[in-house]
């Protein structure tokens, strides 16, 4: 009897022991900011190449810790009649056509002729185009406007490395459909890349698929084309982009005062490389840019690859002296807001800032990324009124200001523990009807939400209805 009560005082003692050394790693994991998602790759690297038990344990825990972060992958979804994106409406101002251009060397001809205020206007139909030089400088207020009359019925194939080349100021690209069409596929490395002179370009209401990063904006020995726009603009890709170079749909580099609104954003997977993919960054000391009612889906068809996606991003992975704004880039960016954003399924941070000073995170929706990461001294960030379904997290010196906001402790995501997602009817299939009454802040929200609207004293996050945010 002695003996038995002696044993069960062992085990007592040993699970005890077990008990506390588990709440240690975690409570160890969450001090250093490593998520689940993020620790399962590590392990999968550390045991692959091994014996079979050491490798198949190392994937069996990969597996196992990708399902309490990130929940039981249901596969592929339709993605919602969302009022962020391009809409079947068309964008701008009802007038005359313009210039009406039939082939791409029409096309061609009007661009090398086109003044201020000129419409050039794409007959319906499909150009196959290997590139387009925007080189005739519009003014402010009298652009020259390159549109479709209606969405969906001009699509331009673009067969080289960018389709439109815009280096003046004040071009505007409307209602297009735009398609990369390279034989080898990594070589459609941008739908447009705005730089030097391009200042006050506009790109509204226009689809676009299928390249390394759809627009690639940076300076020149002309300069920086700053204070530009893109406006409720669709971006994806259809597979994954077998390149090294960067893949990010919205890649900015030294260019400032960008207002990047309404677009939606989806599935850029890098399968070379570093394998590191953003929705949108803002880069290379440039300042004072606005992320603002995007809805960002990391992977929506393309699920389940290898490699990191992070959503928005005022800093990227940095960039290399030569091509910033003030030639040190000690600072990657300045002054920038992040505004009503939601972003979704992401294998890395929802939103990350990299030597970003002065950065404002107000009013986002995080669901299933790795949450929010401010990185490095140069770092500064304050955040207000966002509903994060994740931690916030500041490494190597950064500098976090969190406000009134709803998180979740990495801690507790590594036993599956999703408060701030279970809020929702099925965040997994982006039905984000609250299922109770949604939680609403004490103090008033920065400004509109991402349906349009908002309430004197709204909820935490990016919408207080997103039914609101559905296409009628």
């Amino acid at each position: 009897m002695r003996l038995a009560r002696r044993a069960a005082a062992m085990v007592a003692v040993l699970l005890l022991l077990a008990v506390v050394a588990a709440a240690g790693a975690l409570f160890y994991l969450q001090d250093q900011g490593v998520t689940p998602r993020a620790l399962a790759p590590y392990i999968e690297r550390r045991s692959a190449g091994h014996n079979p038990l050491i490798t198949g344990t190392g994937s069996w825990t990969g597996t196992i810790l990708r399902r309490l972060d990130r929940g039981a992958d249901g596969g592929p979804y339709p993605l919602p009649p969302l009022t962020a994106g391009a809409q079947p409406e068309s964008a701008g101002e009802a007038g005359p056509v313009g210039r009406l251009v039939s082939d791409v060397e029409q096309a061609r001809e009007a661009f090398a002729g086109a003044l201020a205020g000129d419409t050039i206007t794409f007959a319906p139909g499909v150009y196959r185009v290997r590139k387009l030089e925007a080189r005739r400088p519009g003014v402010k207020g009298a652009p020259i406007v390159v549109r479709a009359a209606q969405p969906g019925s001009v699509t331009i194939e673009i067969d080289g490395a960018e389709g439109f080349l815009v280096a003046a100021p004040y071009w505007r690209f409307e209602n297009l459909t735009i398609r990369g069409a390279c034989a080898v596929q990594a070589h459609c490395e941008h739908a447009f890349h705005v730089t030097g002179r391009g200042q006050g370009f506009a790109a509204l209401n226009n689809t676009i698929s299928d390249f390394n990063a759809h627009f690639k904006i940076n300076g020149d020995r002309h300069g920086f084309p700053d204070d530009g726009v893109i406006v409720q603009n669709s971006l994806s890709n259809g597979t994954v982009r077998k390149t090294s170079k960067p893949v990010t749909p919205i890649d900015l580099v030294a260019a400032s005062g960008w207002v990047v609104r309404g677009n939606l954003i989806t599935d850029f997977v890098k399968a070379s490389g570093d394998g590191i993919s953003y929705g949108a960054f803002a880069k290379g000391a440039a300042t004072d840019t606005l992320f603002e009612r995007n809805v960002i889906v990391c992977e929506h068809l393309l699920r389940g690859h290898p490699g990191q996606r992070v959503g928005l991003s005022f800093g990227g992975g940095g960039t290399g002296k030569p091509y910033c704004r003030d030639g040190r880039c000690d600072v990657e960016h300045a002054r920038g807001t992040m505004r009503a954003n939601l972003v979704a399924s992401c294998s890395d941070a929802g939103i990350y800032v990299n030597r970003g000073a002065d950065s404002r995170i107000l009013d986002n929706t995080l669901l299933d990324t790795a949450g929010v990461q401010v990185r490095f001294a140069e770092s500064g960030a304050r955040l207000e009124g966002n509903l994060v379904d994740g931690g916030l997290v500041a490494r190597d010196g950064g500098r976090l200001d969190p406000g009134d906001n709803r998180t979740t402790p990495i801690a507790l995501t590594y036993l599956g523990y999703h408060p701030q997602r279970w809020l929702f009817a099925d965040p997994a299939t982006l039905d984000l009807r609250w299922k109770d009454a949604a939680p609403s802040r004490a103090a008033a929200a920065a400004g509109p939400d991402l349906c349009g609207a908002r309430q004197s004293v709204g909820a935490y996050g990016a919408f207080e209805d997103f039914t609101a945010c559905l296409r009628r």
